[in-house]
Order: C-alpha cells, then structure tokens, then sequence
C-alpha cells in the first residue's frame, strides 16, 4: 500500500493473490463437516492479514451469518461492512468504558472475567433491558475467560448474570492441532461441567483444528478461522490454498564456488551458482527466520529452488542454478507461497506456523484478488 493507495503490479517487488473463490468453498466444506452445529467465522487482524473488505463479505455471501474479531474496532468495521443482520462476537471483550459502544453498533461482547461481567450488568441496568453477549469459560487454557472460581461465584448469586442475554457460551481449545494431546479430551470434560452453571445458551468449544477433533467437540457452533484461509490442509485434504505469494527477480548472477551470499556470509556456494536475488525481504512480512531453510519455485513447478543466506529486510537470495535457465529472466517471478510450495510448508521452514505468516504479510505487494477485485484493492 502507497500513500496513494494500491500498489500497482509493475513497481511491486512481489504479488499475493487471494483466492475469494476458495474461501467461500472452505467455509462450506467445514460447515458440512461440522453440521448440524452452526458455522461461523473467524476474521480478526484484517482477516488474517488478507483484507476484511474483501473476505467477510464473501463469507457472508456464502452463507456465514456469526462473525468474531478480536478488538472493538474491528466489530465496529465489520458492523458497517455487513449492515444489521449477522452476528459480530468481539473475542476480547469490553476494554473498561467502552460497553455502551457495543450497544450502539449492536456488537456482542465475549464475557471474560466477573468485572466484564458486572460492566455489562451496569450496561443492561441502565438501559433497562438485558444486553445479550456470549461468556467464554477458561477451562484450562489459562488464558481467556472465566475461572471456575469466578464461575462458581457467579452461579451462588441470585442476581450472578442479571441483565445479560446470553448469546453463546464458550472456551478454546489449547492444544487442538494435536489430536492425541490429553489436554483436548480435559477441556472437554471441563467445559461439560461448568457450563450447567451459566444461564442456557448455544455452546462452542471448536475453532479450525477443534472441528477435525471430531463430533463431541462441535457443540452447537464451529469458529474456523486459519482453517478458511489455508492454513489447515494437512488437516483435511479437502480444503483449498487461499494465498499464491510471488516475488519478482531483480537480477540474476553467476558465482563461483566459495562465494557468499548475504549479510555474514552465512552461505557459501560449494559450487559454481546461478543466485537469483528476489524483492521480496522480512519488511514485507517474509519472515527472516526463513533465511537458508525456505526455498522458492517456478510458477509452473519444478524441483525446489533454496532459499540461502540470510533474508533482507528488502531483498532474499534464490538458488537457481538447477532450474533451467530459459526458464529465468529478470522481472519474472518466482513463487514463495503457492500450488508447488504450501503455506504450511513456507511457515515450518521459517520455524513458525501459518497464522503468522499469514498476518506477518504486509501491503508493499501488489494485491488480487480472485475472481475479482473489490472496489479499492
């Protein structure tokens, strides 16, 4: 993004390519898979980097109507994106003197501690009707939500949840992307217990990888998140990459064996090379980690295509020498993320996972979107 706006495809260093299509056909691969319960939608951080604009709408169209984001901003966006009818949860619930704003753009806050509980109870008592919001449960997590003490404390009350419409009642999941982890069958169990204690409401323990933990983990509702924007497939082959990243070569040179690439001579050519250097860098959300362990490949495939020395903040080295030289030509672009180099292969290489990489991409890319470009982008 300029201070003009887009970044226009010929002065980009790189391209990301957003798959609308692909989305949409996610999300009602994991509402099937999840069904009867509900399908929801996770769009916090600008949709995982991707572009809210874009992506929520989509989804609604598709046939999504309960959305979560993390912070009040984001529901208020989200709110003048989609107009009155869906669900917006808001994760992070009521930062001190701020419940009124919810009310005002109809935003549900996700309940996390007794004070969040009693600001809202304020709330209800002087608009002189309940207020409806969901009450997350931390049942292990320690992290969000209310304690089994808090609970319970709640719970011996009369006036516990006075004034609140409960919505939903929720916890997450810690240990999800491990099917086999104790910690998933525990949270289980202690959501079970504790949520006879809250006033009766629709129930949702599973984000992206809870959904594949199987039935007794889908509950009234799913709220898939990295799932919907690829960031799952080797959780279901039935899912489709969403983001196709490509950087563009800025030269290409012949070195001999026992030359450097990059800052601290971190790699040295054990033979006579051909090294690509491609404009895309960590100020571009690559992350720098990546450096000597990631590799790139051609648009239409091929063998991998290392990545070595260190990466820059603008620029990183490619190993191209097995790659037909035809093939390269200086402008071209070589892919980091795409159909022959999967985001979960291109965040492991960089010694994280595909949330964060997904987020980490920044707007210096020229953006597309498929099957069309909306307004703006």
């Amino acid at each position: 993004m300029t201070p003009d706006g887009p970044v226009p495809a010929d002065r980009a260093g790189g391209s990301l390519t957003i798959d609308l299509g692909a989305i949409a056909a996610n999300w009602r691969t994991l509402a099937v898979v999840a069904g009867p319960a509900e399908c929801a939608a996770v769009v916090k951080a600008d949709a995982y980097g991707l572009g809210v604009a874009a992506v929520a709408p989509v989804l609604a169209a598709a046939g999504c109507r309960s959305f979560f984001v993390a912070q009040l901003d984001e529901g208020i966006a989200l709110r003048g994106l989609l107009g009155p009818a869906p669900s917006v949860f808001v994760l992070n619930g009521i930062p001190p003197g701020t419940a009124a704003e919810f009310d005002a753009h109809r935003l549900l806050p996700v309940l996390n501690s007794a004070t969040q509980v009693v600001e809202w109870q304020r709330l209800a008592t002087s608009r002189e009707r309940p207020l409806a919001a969901a009450i997350q449960l931390d049942t292990g997590m320690s992290r969000f939500g209310l304690s089994p003490d808090e609970v319970h404390g709640l719970a011996q009350r009369p006036d516990g949840f006075a004034g609140i419409a409960a919505r939903l009642v929720m916890s997450h999941l810690a240990c999800a992307d491990e099917p086999g982890h104790p910690a998933n069958e525990s949270q289980r169990e202690a959501f079970a217990r504790l949520r006879p204690l809250l006033p009766p409401a629709p129930a949702s323990l599973a984000a992206s990888f809870g959904i594949f933990l199987g039935p007794s983990y889908h509950l009234d509702m799913v709220r898939p998140g990295v799932a919907l924007f690829g960031g799952a497939a080797s959780h279901s082959p039935s899912l489709r990459p969403v983001v196709r990243l490509q950087g563009r070569i800025v030269q290409t040179r012949r070195i001999p064996a026992g030359a450097f690439v990059g800052y601290g001579a971190r790699f040295v050519a054990e033979r006579p090379s051909r090294i690509a250097t491609v404009a895309v860098g960590y100020a571009d959300g690559f992350l720098r980690a990546g450096g000597g362990q990631g590799a790139a490949c051609l648009p239409g495939g091929g063998p991998p295509l290392p990545i070595v020395g260190r990466i820059s903040m603008d620029c990183l080295g490619v190993d191209v020498t097995d790659a037909p030289e035809a093939a390269l030509q200086d402008g071209m672009a070589l892919d980091l993320i795409g159909p022959h180099r999967p985001l979960e292969d291109a965040a492991a290489a960089a010694g994280t996972i595909g949330y964060e990489m997904l987020t980490a991409l920044g707007h210096r890319y020229h953006r597309r979107y498929l099957p069309d470009a909306p307004p703006g982008r």
